[in-house]
């Protein structure tokens, strides 16, 4: 059986080795989006299937943006983490919310 999630990152346009250390507690980024684009602040937004895990970049991502993302989040029952653009950050919220 594979446990492994599939994670949608919004923000930020590198995410340098976050990927590696998602890989390293078995999440997929099965899509990133940088959130620079206006549509993304539509509130009828939905995640793409097959999602489990939203990671929200804070520290390049609008008010609306993160909203948006959110309330599609808690609609669909998916959990957000909400840090910034740095493994040590990102890291963090995986162990605080029981993904590490």
């Amino acid at each position: 059986m594979n446990d492994a999630k599939n994670a949608l990152v919004v923000g930020a346009d590198r995410l340098g080795n976050i990927p590696d250390l998602l890989k390293s507690h078995q999440i997929a980024i099965r899509q990133h989006i940088s959130g620079r684009d206006p549509a993304h602040q539509k509130k009828t937004l939905n995640l793409p299937s097959g999602t489990h895990l939203v990671i929200l970049l804070t520290d390049f991502l609008g008010h609306n943006v993160m909203k948006s993302f959110r309330n599609a989040a808690q609609k669909a029952g998916v959990p957000v983490l909400v840090c910034k653009r740095s493994v040590s950050s990102v890291h963090q919220a995986l162990t605080q919310n029981g993904f590490a």
